[in-house]
């Protein structure tokens, strides 16, 4: 506490901050670590397992479960979204896969689906009350497309996961999940945000923003990118896989959020802690990260606190910790923007996160086209860390999942897997 104080004080004295990553020099490293220069003078460190494949390594499937993908977004003056799903009956299946969570009658937001749309009115015909004047729509977007959604195995060399951690964090967290799926012959790929774990961390404030970190991770993407490739993100890290997902819908197969919160635009608090000078935070960070622990677990033993601190889970300087926090700035990110999403999507909750409440992962759902929501009652925020392996289960089953066959419109079955 006191070498915090100290320092802070250093801070404020001499404009500098002390425990500020600084640039790496060099380029490769053992252990599947390499560093990639994203933008001159900017370096992130990247791990990147890939299995050594024999020549006749298994290919993607031929064949892949076909979903139709069509629905009208209508967004009114008032601030009311209406969502039509006009395409395969795909969403019933997913939601009876959401712990049994009901909409919350409050919500603004409707969801009628074209089977419910053209069934008649209980309601004789014969004279009633005056029809209401049709409300003109604020704006209008309509979906449709087909998406051919495959099981992805270790063995398809086609497949890549991606794992991009939040604020404070780096790519230890997701060390477990690492280690399992390439264990099982997956791709992987996750790389340190900016200022994070062992990346470059630019004294600017400007290179903390939303977009130029989403410019990053579209810089690891396009580099590792295959064809079928899968997103996890943890927290701030969600709108990072969002961002690519929209960005690239042919290439973005299935994506896995994990406690990333409701499909809210990005903007930062105006009454934060976050926005004191960074000297008053460099001071206070003992007392943050036990805060962080307190939130962040459902826990907090030896075990919680090894976790911690082998994991990276909250160790960022406190000037790129304030630049993070005031730079999460994305109005595009709004419910209309998820709604578009055609991509599957897991959304795994900590039932014990003080961080992100249930109730927006399960906004989330409502609004996402295809979306299983999956709640873990012994988590917290930091769920892949305190139960590795019902997350690794719950992960692997999603990225064997495909839909069912769906029955066409003559009587037949689609074609099957």
């Amino acid at each position: 506490m006191f070498t915090s104080i100290t320092d802070g004080l250093l801070c404020c004295l001499m404009g500098k901050t002390p425990n500020a990553v600084g640039p790496l020099e060099s380029v490769e490293s053992s252990d599947g670590f390499s560093f990639v220069e994203v933008k001159p003078g900017r370096v992130l460190r990247v791990k990147h397992l890939a299995p050594a494949r024999p020549p006749g390594a298994e290919d993607a499937p031929q064949t892949a479960g076909v979903v139709r993908c069509k629905r009208r977004i209508t967004v009114y003056r008032n601030g009311q979204m209406v969502i039509e799903n006009l395409g395969d009956a795909v969403r019933a299946d997913i939601l009876h896969c959401q712990n049994g969570s009901e909409a919350n009658g409050t919500m603004e937001l409707e969801v009628s689906d074209a089977a419910s749309a053209a069934t008649p009115s209980a309601n004789p015909p014969g004279p009633g009350p005056a029809k209401r004047r049709r409300r003109k729509p604020k704006k209008v977007v309509n979906v449709d497309c087909t998406k051919f959604i495959t099981s992805c195995k270790g063995t398809h060399s086609d497949v890549v996961l991606f794992f991009i951690h939040g604020v404070g964090g780096s790519l230890d967290i997701w060390k477990e999940q690492l280690d399992f799926f390439a264990k099982l012959g997956y791709e992987v790929v996750a790389p340190d945000l900016a200022g994070h774990g062992c990346s470059s961390a630019p004294q600017i404030a400007a290179a903390y923003t939303f977009y130029a970190l989403a410019e990053d991770m579209r810089a690891v993407f396009k580099r590792y990118a295959r064809k079928r490739n899968i997103l996890i993100g943890h927290s701030y890290g969600v709108s990072f896989c969002t961002f690519l997902a929209h960005e690239y819908p042919d290439l973005v197969h299935k994506v896995i959020m994990i406690n990333g919160g409701g499909p809210t635009a990005l903007e930062p608090s105006l009454c934060s802690i976050f926005n004191m000078p960074t000297c008053v935070l460099r001071c206070l960070s003992p007392c943050l990260a036990w805060s962080f622990l307190k939130a962040g677990f459902a826990r907090q033993g030896a075990k919680e606190k090894q976790l911690l601190k082998e994991g990276n889970a909250f160790n960022v300087s406190s000037f790129v910790l304030r630049a993070m926090m005031s730079g999460q700035y994305w109005p595009e990110g709004d419910e209309v923007y998820h709604a578009e999403l055609t991509v599957p999507v897991l959304l795994v909750h900590g039932m014990h996160d003080k961080f992100v409440p249930v109730e927006e992962d399960q906004r989330m759902a409502e609004i996402l086209l295809i979306a299983f929501l999956k709640v873990i009652d012994e988590g917290s925020h930091m769920v892949m860390m305190e139960c590795p392996e019902t997350v690794n289960t719950l992960l692997h089953e999603f990225l064997l999942w495909e839909p069912e066959a769906v029955p066409a419109a003559d009587g037949t079955e689609a074609e099957k897997k």
